[in-house]
Formats: structure tokens, sequence, C-alpha cells
């Protein structure tokens, strides 16, 4: 009986011991359970290690901000922000041309003398030195003669100057140089005409005078309206301009430029525009600005091209109903010669010239295109350029142009 209940007590405990065991495997196999999310973030980062004598540093949490608070200015950043927009960067805007104040005009002229000694040369002292001679025999009338025909003066001029020139020597005699130069000197300034070389820039009418300026490529008309301008600016006037010239690339921008030096106002168009309507637009700024004068530049039409010349009337016309042109200025340069009064010829034909501008009437100009070219017109030159700088344009003066051909 003790043995049975032994054996039975065996088995209860063999029984005990191996569920417990199994219990214990399986608990092992569970996974544990999920730990509850930590509120600071997880650092990844090992810790650096501590040099000797240095104490490990405990990585710092810091708290975490809320979305108000990232990246949002302060309140004293938030009042300064409109302050810093009102200040932008920008390119600065380059600075307004300064108002040039021009030379006066009154004996210009005078003061340019010296631009005209490669035409004294050929001329005026040639001249002189022939007259000095003991014997005038008809070969030294014949060299005196072609002096005169190579330096543009014409035939006609010369027939009619050498033959005054026979009958005042004749009559004077002896001949001492100052008695030459005082006789060649009357007889230039007679051969040059008793002309109105006045530029006239006042209209009978209650509008600004209006001035055209004419002539073909390279005569330097564009520049020589920006200087005529300058011209009118130094004897007290106001000026519009007119850049009627839409067929030359940059004309408008160039004769804008000389304005601006002087504070006169461009009126321009598109480029390849209508002339005419420039023309005609820059009269009635004119007027509205009651402006003293208007300069209109209009393009440098090729005398052979018919279509264009007749463009250049149709400038006239329209302009015209504004009221009544007071100037039409034919610029030539003085360095062509003859080529010089085919051209004038033809402007002449489709508008009405009333007077000339001579430009490079320095350098290898002869001095006797003055003459050829105002008995080819039958009107007076007005304005002659010496120079490339801005006031070397010059009121012609008949007695300071003779003094700078034949010298002192």
């Amino acid at each position: 009986m003790e043995l049975i209940l032994a054996v039975v007590i065996a088995l209860v405990v063999a029984v005990a011991v191996t569920s417990g065991l199994v219990i214990s495997g399986r608990k092992k196999k569970q996974l544990p359970p999920a730990e509850p999310p930590s509120t600071t973030p997880t650092i990844t980062a090992p810790p650096a290690e501590p040099h000797v004598g240095d104490e490990a540093e405990t990585p710092r949490e810091e708290p975490r901000r809320t979305v108000e608070e990232v990246d949002l200015p302060t309140a004293e950043e938030a009042v300064e922000t409109p302050a810093a927009l009102e200040d932008p960067v920008v390119a600065e805007a380059p600075p307004a041309p300064e108002i040039e104040v021009p030379e006066p005009t009154a004996g210009r002229l005078v003061r340019l003398r010296a631009r005209l000694a490669r035409s004294q040369n050929s001329l005026g002292k040639g001249l002189l030195t022939l007259l000095s001679r003991e014997h005038l025999d008809e070969d030294t009338w014949e060299e005196i003669e072609e002096t005169l025909l190579t330096a543009d003066v014409g035939v006609a001029p010369t027939q009619e100057l050498v033959d005054r020139l026979r009958e005042r020597v004749k009559v004077l005699g002896t001949r001492t140089p100052d008695e030459l130069r005082d006789l060649l000197r009357e007889e230039l300034v007679a051969l040059l005409g008793d002309y109105d070389r006045t530029v006239h820039t006042e209209s009978p009418e209650d509008v600004p005078g209006v001035v055209m300026v004419v002539g073909v490529n390279g005569t330097g008309k564009t520049t020589t309206t920006g200087k005529l301008a300058r011209v009118l600016v130094a004897d007290g006037k106001s000026v519009v301009l007119g850049a009627a010239d839409t067929f030359r690339a940059a004309a408008a921008d160039q004769l804008q430029t000389w304005g601006d030096r002087v504070g006169a106002r461009t009126v321009r168009g598109p480029e390849g525009g209508d002339p005419a309507s420039i023309a005609f637009d820059a009269v009635k700024e004119g007027i509205a600005e009651k402006a003293d004068v208007v300069l209109i530049d209009t393009a440098g039409r090729l005398h052979t091209k018919t279509g264009l010349m007749d463009e250049l009337g149709k400038v006239k016309r329209v302009v015209e109903k504004h009221g009544p042109l007071d100037e039409i200025l034919l610029v030539l340069d003085a360095t062509t010669g003859q080529n010089g009064l085919i051209q004038a010829r033809v402007f002449a034909e489709v508008v009405d010239i009333t007077g000339i501008v001579l430009t490079k009437l320095d350098g290898t100009a002869k001095g006797g295109i003055v003459v050829a070219v105002q008995r080819e017109l039958g009107v007076p030159v007005k304005l002659v350029g010496l120079g490339e700088g801005p006031d070397d344009l010059a009121p012609f003066e008949p007695g300071a142009f003779v003094d700078a051909l034949i010298g002192d």
C-alpha cells in the first residue's frame, strides 16, 4: 500500500515538472511586450569619447518645439520686415546727362580760322604768290586761272575774278605786298556775294520756327543738325528735334544724344517708320511746348533714287500743314567738289533750298567750293563745319573766311 502511494506521488511530481518545462519553454519563445513610445527622440549617434582628463559628456536632449515655434520671426523681426522690403537692392539708374553750355556763336569763325590752313595754301597764298611776280604775263594769268579752277571756284566765277584782277592791277601800277593783299581780299569778298546769311528761325505765325535739314548720306547731316541745335541754344533759343531719318540705323539715337547734351527734346518713331509722320509730330510737339525752333533731320537719300526724293517732297508738304517752313538747309561735303554741285542741283529741284551748310571745310577741302555752290543754286552758304568738335559749326562770314584763306 505504501509502495503504491509512493509510486503515485512520484508520477504526479514527474508530470508537474514536465508541465513546468513546457510552459517555461513556450514563454521563452514569446516576444517581449512592446514598450510605450518615448516622449524624447532616440539618439543614435554614440557619445564622443572623452579626452584624457575630461569627463565624458552626456548628450543633452533638447525639448521638442511646436509647429508654431518652428522658423517663425520674433515680434521685433516681424516689425522690421516691412522696412527691409522698402529698400531693395537694385541697380542704380544711370545719371541724367549734364546739360552743356555751348560756346557763343559770335566770332566763332574767327576763332576757327586756323582750321582753313590747307585751303589757304591752295587758294589764297597761291594767288598772292602769283600776283607778286614782277611781270604778270599771259602765262602768269593762266596760272592764276588754273589755281582758281583747282580750288573748285568754278569756270564762270574764275573768269570773272581774273578779269577784275587784270583791270585793277593795270590801274594800280606798282604793287606792294600789302596792296596786293588788300586788292585780292576785296575781290574775293565781292566774289562771295552780298547775301543774307541769317539762319531764319522765327516764324511770322504764332508757331515755332521750322528748319528742315536735307542732304545725302555721308555729308554729316545728322551731326550738323545736332550742332545746329547747339548754335541755337547758345543764342538763347529753346529747340525740339525731329528724328525723321528712319532709314539709317541709329540715326535717331545719334540725334537724341546731341539733344540731351543741350536739353533739347527729340521726337522720334520706330525704325523704318514714316518720316513725314514723325516730322509732323515734331512740329506739333514744338507748338505744344511753345519751343522757339523745331529742327527736322531727314533721311540721307541718294539723289539717283527718284522715289526717295519724292518722299522728301512729301515731308516738306506735310510739315507745311502747320505753317510755312522758315529754312531748308542743304548739307554738302566740301571735299566732294563738283559731285557736291550735282547733289545740290537735284535737291533744289525737289525742295526750295534757302541755305547751304558746308561740312568738312577744314582738311583737304578746297575753299573755292563756297563760291561755286552759291553760284550754282543762287542761295548763300550760311554755316560751315570746321572740325569734329561739338562747337565747330560756325556762321559763315565772308570777310573772316577770306582772311583765313590769304593769311595775315
